[in-house]
């Protein structure tokens, strides 16, 4: 199963888009799916708020660790991270048009309202699953490469 398929797997099986981005990447780093799961568990929706995708952070977490810092002195670790995160947010953005929620969505996640037309016009299950196999795509391409 390719990354991109385990991610729309969990998706699919209600985590959020952040876990599902995350979690399908996270035993290839030394993490376990649990533990990948409940770390991305607090960013989907934007953080709830409508603000940076959550596919896109679980994607974002994934790069940390492949490419993070660790140890203080290791500078060329923090370039790599930074070229890595700025590298996936623009394929995101030209891929997607953005990388935040709310400009996704065309809603606000942070609202009754907001929530209320984004389960209305299912953008939870027509909409958001193309975000994650997007996210989780990008992410595979970057780190095979």
């Amino acid at each position: 199963m390719t990354h991109v398929e385990k991610a729309n797997e969990l998706f699919g099986r209600k985590f959020y888009c952040s876990q599902a981005v995350f979690a399908a990447f996270a035993e290839e780093f030394g993490m376990t799916e649990e533990q990948a799961l409940k770390i991305g568990a607090c960013f989907g929706s934007g953080m709830r708020k409508g603000e940076v995708c959550g596919a896109c952070t679980g994607a974002l977490m994934v790069l940390g660790l492949k490419y993070g810092q660790s140890n203080e002195e290791d500078l060329d670790s923090r370039l790599k991270t930074n070229e890595a995160t700025d590298r996936f947010m623009n394929e995101f953005k030209k891929a997607n048009g953005s990388y935040l929620c709310k400009e996704l969505l065309d809603c606000d996640l942070a609202t009754e309202e907001g929530r209320t037309t984004a389960l209305e016009k299912k953008l939870f299950t027509e909409f958001c699953p193309r975000m994650v196999q997007s996210a989780a795509k990008i992410v595979e391409d970057m780190i095979n490469t």
